[in-house]
């Protein structure tokens, strides 16, 4: 099953079980992020990634231009393991992470949560490629990809029994838009996908395909 079909799948069972009331405070916010113009503002193909390092699951400093000096970086920015939307795409990049390396690229998967929280993610999920802490979303706000989270969806992310502040360290309540980019040697974005909708995500096999574009043309 593809990334796609298993969100569609996913989004069914999900909002089959939400009640009508909390379907309209996500949907009013995704709307409101999509008048917002953060999609716009994000970094697009062409553009020029500055270099970053952050904390890995086990505090180990991870840099970008390191990771590049051996190849493309698939960077996936993701809210957190607590979205089931995200821990289907980490799965997802999980499967197809064998044949990324094989065509010379690697992966991180960036969050806002704690190096202990982006642990038991990289845990839960026996992740094999590097799960990398953003706390305050400074790698985030590079890219263009954060938003603040209202006040109606904190109050219901509280009534799920969701403590953003604690698993992100802060009190900002400040999350990235889910977004996915491929990023070549020279440090250009050479695919970039952003979408104000949490439950839309990129599908690997776009991924692979840029990948091998590039293997062709080096």
């Amino acid at each position: 099953m593809s990334l796609t079909t298993e969100l569609d799948v996913l989004r069914e069972g999900t909002t089959s079980k939400m009640p009508s009331e909390a379907l309209g405070v996500i949907k009013h916010s995704i709307e409101d992020l999509s008048r917002a113009g953060i999609v716009a503002r994000s970094l697009k193909v062409g553009d020029i990634v500055s270099d970053f390092e952050l904390p890995n699951a086990v505090g180990k400093k991870v840099r970008l231009k390191t990771l590049l000096n051996d190849g493309p970086v698939v960077a996936t920015f993701y809210r957190g393991g607590w979205c089931p939307f995200c821990s289907a795409e980490l799965q997802a990049y999980e499967n197809v992470f064998e044949e990324i390396k094989k065509l010379g690229a690697t992966v991180m998967a960036i969050s806002p949560q704690t190096p202990d929280n982006s642990l038991t993610t990289a845990e839960k999920q026996n992740l094999t490629f590097e799960v990398l802490s953003d706390v305050s979303n400074d790698v985030a706000r590079q890219f263009g990809i954060v938003y603040h989270v209202q006040d109606e969806l904190q109050a219901l992310y509280a009534d799920l029994g969701l403590d953003l502040p604690a698993l992100n360290g802060d009190s900002s309540f400040d999350l990235p838009v889910p977004a996915t980019y491929v990023i070549d040697q020279v440090g250009m974005v050479r695919l970039a996908f952003v979408d104000p909708d949490y439950t839309r995500r990129l599908d690997p096999s776009d991924v692979l395909s840029v990948l091998r574009s590039l293997r062709r043309s080096a």
